[in-house]
């Protein structure tokens, strides 16, 4: 008969469901009520008998926690049990596994140094022999010796079955100070160790080796170093987790800089620089986009990874990969032929004899099962697929695709056309003849802003603003509006209109009847003739006569 437990979270999940122990083996399952569909139709999970190794009982963040150590499948934590659980579950194992329930007590001062301790499925970080926290190796995915006493260790927020409640931690640094000396032939015997060979201890009791060669041949290394290399092999993130398909050694990526070798797995791929590591899984890549450099020497292989690549507090929404442009490469994958005919054949080629560019986007498309954008229709002036400009105060290239912006290489900027609103162009009109270039204001959906590309030689602002509306793109252009309207305010928006200018440009001269000139003989004799004063006097008589006689008699003045 089994024995149940009722709301118990299993591996810090968002919902709860019941535990049970029976004589075959361990086994919850979610439950059916409350939650969301997915998580009612969520396959139950069962551990066989076979699989126990260790049982822990601590102190939970729901109460109390039962963490099992198995043997192939790492640290199961089942969590939301009672203080009065543990009596029955001591005797409950005890019975049907022969297996100790181990009663833990965690560390709670708070302290942040302390003792590391690589156990068989997690890393345990201990203070005066009381743990304080946990880290199982599953959910490490990269590790890298950021300094000489400082390693950084990143954690997989990826995994499908493994979605704890409220915020994850994605990154954990430990300083490690001081350094040891070891030999060359200490570190050829741990590599024989570890690939399960036999090195017989060989005793030579006559041979004495002087002092000075001795000490000579001793070298330094850190605790750091140590520490890193072993925690690599411990979580399986080394060169050794699983078979390599096919790989690419010094490719350059200019975003992160350097000099990477690229191993291709299954299920991920493995960054080997100089200095940092990065391994990224296959689910993470949402878009590869193939584009040729402006250069016309290099070609460009542009990844966009979701979550990104970290790097302390320096993320990396997008790599950057540049080749040479007629750089060649023959590689073969590393498959058997079952493999490859069940799982690879209508993806990949079992052989490879090409430009390195071509050669590593297929293999790309048929690991992660995206397709490879590439430059759409657009050409300037000079038959590029892209124009000169700037962001900011960053000088790139901007890549016109056939459903998006793109912009190279820093900072890196992708805009679908479903996010565009509008696409303004300033700078452009008569107005502004004496400025060579132009901007582009790219107007972002709901309210998300606005990003600015400028400095664009206005050579290409007929083409580009032709490619944008045959997208079905809002294209405005500021200045050749504002002259249109100045046209239609002066009123000349037609070639047969005049300018209306008020009675001041009317042609016909109106008579004024009131006004009566006089010749221009009059007028010049007013002004040099002596008989002006005559004519003036006889002029002004005449005009007195006619005024005395349409006006009344002035009455005589009497004393």
């Amino acid at each position: 008969m089994s024995t149940d437990f009722d709301r118990i979270y299993l591996n810090q999940s968002k919902f709860n469901g019941r535990f049970r122990v029976a004589d075959s083996g361990l086994g919850w399952k979610a439950s059916t009520s409350g939650g969301s569909a997915a998580n009612q139709v969520k396959a139950p999970f069962l551990l066989p008998a076979t699989e126990l190794s260790t049982i822990q009982w601590s102190r939970g963040s729901r109460g109390y926690e039962l963490k099992i150590n198995t043997k192939n499948q790492g640290v199961i934590q089942l969590d939301g049990f009672s203080q009065d659980d543990f009596n029955l579950i001591k005797s409950d194992f005890h019975r049907r596994f022969s297996i100790q329930v181990e009663h833990k007590e965690h560390s709670l001062r708070g302290w942040n140094w302390g003792k590391t301790d690589l156990a068989r499925n997690e890393m345990v970080f201990a203070l005066n022999g009381k743990p304080t926290f946990e880290i199982p190796y599953n959910h490490i995915t990269n590790t890298n010796l950021t300094s000489k006493n400082e390693v950084g260790i990143e954690f997989n927020i990826q995994d499908e079955n493994y979605q704890p409640a409220g915020d994850e931690l994605v990154e954990m640094r430990f300083y490690i100070p001081g350094s040891i000396e070891y030999s060359g032939e200490d570190e050829d015997m741990l590599k024989k160790e570890e690939n399960g060979e036999v090195v017989p201890k060989e005793e030579k009791e006559d041979e004495v080796v002087p002092k000075e060669e001795k000490e000579g041949d001793l070298e330094e290394k850190s605790l750091a170093e140590t520490f890193y290399e072993e925690l690599k092999q411990k979580a399986d993130i080394g060169e050794t987790a699983g078979d390599v398909i096919v790989s690419f050694p010094e490719v350059f990526l200019a975003t992160p800089r350097g000099r990477y070798d690229i191993d291709m797995y299954k299920d991920f791929i493995r960054l080997r620089g100089k200095t940092y590591e990065y391994k990224l899984q296959y689910n993470q890549i949402q878009r590869i986009v193939s584009l040729p450099r402006a250069d016309d020497i290099h070609h460009l292989i542009v990844l966009a990874v979701d979550p990104p690549l970290r790097q302390g507090q320096t993320t990396y929404p997008f790599l950057v990969l540049q080749f040479q442009k007629d750089e060649e490469t023959e590689v073969q994958l590393n498959l058997d032929d079952k493999d490859y005919d069940e799982n690879y054949k209508d993806k990949l080629k079992r052989q490879y004899d090409a430009k390195t560019h071509i050669v590593l986007s297929h293999v790309l498309k048929g690991l992660t099962d995206r397709r490879v954008i590439v430059p759409g229709g657009y050409k300037s002036k000079y038959e590029q697929c892209a124009v000169s400009c700037s962001y900011k105060a960053n000088e790139g290239y901007l890549y016109p695709l056939d459903n998006a912006f793109f912009f190279l290489t820093k900072p890196t900027l992708y805009i679908p056309f479903s996010d565009v609103s509008s696409v303004n162009i300033s700078r452009a009109g008569q107005t502004s003849t004496s400025s060579r270039t132009f901007d582009l204001e790219i107007n972002l959906r709901l309210n998300k802003g606005s990003t600015t590309f400028g400095n664009i030689s206005k050579e290409e602002q007929q083409l580009l603003e032709n490619f944008l509306k045959s997208k079905n793109l809002r294209v405005k252009n500021e200045d050749k509006e504002a002259q249109q309207r100045l046209q239609t305010a002066l009123g000349s928006d037609s070639e047969d209109e005049d300018i209306n200018m008020g009675s001041a440009g009317e042609d016909d001269e109106s008579v004024d009847e009131d006004f009566q000139a006089s010749s221009d003989d009059g007028d010049v004799a007013e002004e040099f003739d002596s008989d002006a004063a005559a004519s003036d006097a006889s002029g002004s008589d005449s005009e007195g006569s006619d005024i005395d006689e349409s006006r009344p008699s002035k009455k005589a003045k009497t004393d």
